[in-house]
């Protein structure tokens, strides 16, 4: 007999935490929340539960701007408050997935704040520049998911870097070796804390 994926055929249930329960009485939703319905969650009969965007993040794109990869909102909790989450569902025969966005940081991610100091910076090359095109605009004609163009102008360094979607979103270079070991970093250190998946977002063709 083959071996049949557990996802194949497991019933997904998605919660945003900052609009799941609030326990903390601060109007934002946190994973405490979670916790404390993992029973509710059980009942409806799903067997996993996908967590929406749970990292510290300026919330510019509610969560998909991710300032680091390896924590958690301070809103919704710590990294202890998923250790006790996962450890809870998985008591419940529960499993846990969470949002993994390989594109791109926030603009307040540190990768980028150290990118766009200097042409010559380490982490420049984890980011797409491009030079002004003819006459000083833009490099070309390249539309974001969102509006407008997808070249955002760095005054700093005199080059534009590319986010597909906000400005506030600058597109990661997975063309650097270095941005690839990084990202799958960042995976392997929610593995080891339990976390049982991820749903990918914003997997855009590499160039």
């Amino acid at each position: 007999m083959t071996h049949t994926p557990w996802w194949k055929h497991a019933v997904f249930y998605q919660i945003y935490p900052l609009s799941f329960q609030d326990t903390t009485g601060n109007g934002m939703g946190d994973l405490q929340g979670i916790i404390d319905r993992l029973g509710y969650l059980q009942d409806l009969g799903v067997d996993a539960l996908w967590i929406g965007p749970c990292f510290p993040s300026p919330l510019a794109d509610w969560g998909y701007d991710v300032s680091n990869f390896t924590d958690i909102h301070p809103e919704m909790g710590f990294l202890d408050t998923l250790d006790r989450l996962l450890e809870a569902a998985h008591q419940r025969g529960l499993r846990i997935l969470l949002d993994f966005v390989p594109n791109h940081t926030s603009d307040q991610h540190p990768w980028f704040q150290q990118a766009r100091q200097s042409r010559q910076n380490l982490k420049r090359d984890w980011y797409l520049w491009r030079d002004p095109g003819p006459g000083g605009g833009l490099p070309n004609n390249w539309l974001g998911y969102f509006s407008g163009p997808a070249w955002e102008w760095e005054p700093a360094t005199q080059q534009y870097y590319l986010h597909s979607f906000l400005k506030e979103q600058p597109d990661l270079n997975w063309r650097n070796p270095e941005v690839r070991q990084e990202m799958q970093a960042v995976l392997r250190f929610w593995l080891d804390r339990g976390v049982d998946g991820f749903r990918i977002d914003s997997v855009l063709p590499l160039f």
